[in-house]
């Protein structure tokens, strides 16, 4: 399972979210690569008002406030097909 947490420096909300998978880290396995939007012009393009954005297997679930009970429902939900 493939999470991407696609955020910029210095971002409050980034900081936030990268604990919240670390957290869930504990409970699924799983890696999480995490992209700067500002080394991307598409992706900054794209997230500029929206990161920080959590994406599961390609899929956005979620972005902005990240909720740990939303990431942990899809993880589980990818999990159990």
């Amino acid at each position: 399972m493939k999470v991407t947490l696609y955020s910029k420096v210095d971002c409050g909300l980034c900081e936030k979210a990268k604990t919240v998978l670390q957290e869930l880290q504990r409970e699924f396995s799983f890696e999480v690569e995490e992209i700067d939007i500002y080394k991307d012009d598409r992706l900054l393009e794209k997230y500029q008002l929206m990161i920080p954005v959590v994406e599961i297997d390609g899929e956005e679930i979620e972005y902005g406030m990240i909720h740990k009970d939303v990431i942990r429902k899809r993880l589980l939900h990818k999990l159990n097909g």
